[in-house]
């Protein structure tokens, strides 16, 4: 069974829901503390021993290739001013060279379209995809714990993180059917998208974390368009489950939905308050602001 050793990061978005901040900045480089969006989900996948990292890009997001390549002028001016620890943090993010790569998907065609743009970076192997919008707070990040899961199931399967939500709001998510569980795994029996509450087959929803076979590229080479006339990745995984296996893994964290502003000022309180620089200054600040 090979390894996982590639990750596709989607970061062609509009960005449309954080207007105007997003008229001339991607969404992806929208800071949670200190840290642009992008840069927290390269974190997570770099502790799971990914080797090499897929951005699928579109206009005027230049800034995120920037963003992971070298800035002499910065680093010359820190160099003389003495910032060894601001060099150090600097260096620790930047990823090794030849490690990255970069794709470009001309038209918003949907998040099936994008993973299909990566077909020839990723080859004839399981890769991962990381939702960019979409943090997961836990000191062993969702990826690693998946790939620790998918190593363990010792089959060449699909695996879609998921996390319970409450039963009236299921009609906002992707939600799976449960079966067999296997280890820290179960079998998924199906994939609904924005189900009725009624009709959902549990409370279980799709988090923005997959490990996939590379089968699912042909599928999507041919895949109808779906819902909003886009590409849609779970039509293809819906197509794929009928001749592979998919197990949901229910990882260890919380999630937060940074495609929402409620989700991303969430995200920066919470992750502001596992800062012990941070965090005993924004409680006293957020008690005075809470009366």
């Amino acid at each position: 069974m090979k390894r996982i050793r590639k990750a596709i990061f989607p970061v062609a978005g509009l960005g449309t829901r954080f207007l105007p901040a997003t008229k001339a900045m991607p969404k992806e480089m929208l800071t949670v503390v200190d840290r642009p969006l992008i840069q927290h989900v390269v974190d997570e996948a770099r502790q799971a021993g990914i080797e090499h990292l897929i951005f699928i890009t579109g206009r005027n997001k230049g800034v995120i290739e920037d963003h992971f390549d070298f800035q002499y002028e910065l680093e010359d001016t820190l160099s003389e001013r003495g910032k060894k620890g601001e060099l150090d943090a600097l260096s620790r993010d930047l990823p090794g060279p030849g490690t990255t790569s970069f794709t470009r998907q001309q038209k918003p065609l949907g998040l099936g379209h994008a993973v299909w743009c990566a077909r020839e970076l990723v080859g004839n192997e399981p890769f991962a995809l990381l939702l960019p919008d979409v943090l997961v707070q836990n000191e062993r990040g969702c990826l690693a714990q998946m790939i620790d899961a998918y190593s363990a199931l010792n089959t060449a399967s699909n695996i879609i993180a998921v996390e319970e939500v409450a039963p009236e709001l299921v009609h906002q998510y992707g939600v799976v059917g449960v079966g067999k569980t296997e280890g820290k795994t179960f079998q998924i029996t199906s994939m609904v998208e924005k189900p009725k509450r009624e009709d959902a087959p549990s409370n279980l929803s799709i988090t923005g974390r997959y490990i996939l076979q590379p089968e699912i590229f042909d599928i999507l080479a041919t895949q109808p368009k779906g819902a909003g006339g886009e590409i849609q990745l779970t039509d293809a995984m819906l197509t794929l489950s009928k001749s592979q296996q998919f197990h949901g893994l229910k990882f260890d964290g919380r999630s937060f939905d940074c495609g929402s502003k409620i989700g991303f000022l969430t995200a920066n309180i919470a992750y502001a308050l596992k800062r012990k620089d941070l965090a005993p200054a924004l409680r006293d600040e957020l008690k005075g602001l809470l009366g």
